[in-house]
């Protein structure tokens, strides 16, 4: 029977992932250092390397994982609900579930990791996904103003802009404690604003 080569890791690369997504989350980039990292996965320094790259290269991994488990409820609401309002709805109402669901850090782990970020690269990384979210909100509200679902003189950059500027800013709200009802009351208001035909 053939054996395979080098040693066999010793870790659960799923569970080490997770636990490096938590550490981003709560701290940030920038704050999270790679002795934070291999403590809090409980591998050493090799194996994290071995596993997953340097730290950026880890953190890339993290995002796109933090995409596909934790942040992903927009990109769902705005695809699967008839209109951009009824998208941008949802999206809100998730929110603030999402953003203070108890065991978890609170706010969004995109949002959040940037902050106080000098590795150029990560900061971009990190813009660029928040400029994609808000184009496809605008893009949903161009598709609905072609459609008549909303006022043609509706200006959809703006519209997509501050509904952006309401998810990020309900994520901070909810790291300085906001709870899920003064999030839902958040979103109420921001809903006012969206124009009808």
């Amino acid at each position: 029977m053939a054996r395979s080569r080098g040693r066999p890791r010793s870790f659960d690369r799923a569970t080490a992932l997770e636990k490096a997504l938590m550490a981003f989350w709560e701290r940030g980039y920038e704050a999270t250092s790679v002795s934070d990292l291999t403590r809090v996965m409980g591998i050493g320094t090799p194996s994290l390397y071995a596993a997953f790259g340097d730290k950026r290269s880890l953190f890339e991994e993290v995002v796109h994982e933090y995409g596909v488990r934790y942040g992903s409820f927009g990109t769902r609401a705005l695809a699967e609900e008839p209109t951009a309002r009824a998208g941008t709805e949802r999206m809100l109402r998730e929110a603030a579930v999402e953003y203070t669901a108890p065991g978890r850090p609170h706010g969004c782990l995109v949002i959040h990791a940037a902050v106080n970020c000098s590795t150029s690269e990560v900061e971009e990384s990190l813009r660029e996904r928040r400029n994609a979210n808000i184009a496809g909100i605008e893009d949903r509200i161009r598709a609905d103003v072609a459609a008549g679902a909303l006022p043609p003189d509706t200006d959809a950059t703006a519209l997509a802009r501050y509904t952006g500027a309401m998810i990020q800013g309900m994520s901070q709200q909810a790291r300085d404690g906001a709870s899920r009802a003064e999030l839902e009351a958040l979103a109420e208001i921001a809903l006012a604003v969206w124009p009808s035909v």
